[in-house]
């Protein structure tokens, strides 16, 4: 039995992993910043804890990790799930939004991951799953600061997985797709309320209506993607990193060739820069 701990469990993709997790016979430390949430979406399950967790304070964090050893005796994985998006072009965003947004989708998950790391090296195992998005991979006009919030995960996380390896921890970064749960709702998704009207007509502005519009109308189905993330936890060997759903794998194609078609072009004037080597040495 694998102990799961898991951030915003309370509704979407978070409660619905945990539904999986407990459905595999596994324990799930369900966390939510009011955990009757928890309970009114998952019920009672003998393997259930539900505890109370704003990612964004650290000492609680901290207590929330302590009561899922208590309860379990271990944590084998944590699931940084909680999070949310900022909709807008990135001069739109004023200094509080950026500010807030980080505090929860970057901050927040440095919290928790301190939290819970240390009891994953005292047993030398466990697996971190970080939630990016597609949006960590390549960045869309009109969600400049969302994904720069998921770049930044990317990057911990790629730094992470090297320095935990040795514990035998392992990291994997989770990229879904466009999926049909609540992420483009209002609950969900904030929306930069400085629109400014140059921007109107620009794919940052068209971005405002193509989100409003494809609201559970995305490609990728949540169940699925939940029953995912557990065959990934039972993998012998799981990867770095994670797409969900085929529009983020036709987007990191995509990406990856155009990356290096312009290295192609400009390897030159990069390659420039060295000192001279001395061809006699």
């Amino acid at each position: 039995m694998k102990v799961w701990f898991i951030t915003g469990a309370s509704r979407g993709l978070g409660a619905l992993m945990a539904k999986e997790a407990l459905n595999a016979g596994d324990a799930v430390v369900a966390t939510a910043r009011n955990p009757k949430t928890v309970t009114e979406q998952l019920g009672t399950h003998p393997n259930l804890l539900a505890v109370a967790l704003d990612v964004t304070d650290e000492a609680q964090a901290r207590q929330a990790a302590a009561a899922a050893v208590q309860r379990f005796g271990r944590i084998d994985i944590l699931v940084n799930n909680a999070g949310y998006g900022l909709l807008g072009a990135v001069e739109e965003a004023t200094a509080e939004e950026v500010e807030k947004l980080y505090a929860t989708n970057v901050f927040g998950l440095l919290k928790v991951t301190r939290a819970v790391l240390p009891h994953m090296r005292r047993q030398r195992s466990g697996h971190i799953l970080n939630f990016s998005s597609i949006g960590g991979y390549f960045g869309y006009p009109g969600w400049g600061v969302y994904g720069s919030t998921k770049f930044a995960v990317e990057g911990l996380s790629e730094s992470l997985a090297a320095e935990v390896q040795p514990f035998g921890i392992n990291v994997t970064i989770v990229e879904p797709g466009f999926f049909r749960t609540d992420f483009l709702a209002d609950n969900s998704l904030a929306v930069s309320a400085a629109a400014i009207p140059d921007y109107v007509g620009t794919p940052a502005g068209n971005m405002r209506d193509f989100a409003a519009g494809a609201n559970h109308a995305q490609p990728g189905n949540p169940q699925k993607l939940a029953a995912g993330i557990v065959t990934l936890v039972n993998a012998k060997n799981p990867p770095l990193r994670m797409p969900f759903g085929s529009d983020t794998v036709s987007v990191i194609e995509e990406q990856n060739a155009s990356v290096a078609k312009e290295l192609a072009e400009w390897r030159d004037l990069a390659l420039s820069t060295d000192f001279a080597t001395d061809a006699a040495a």
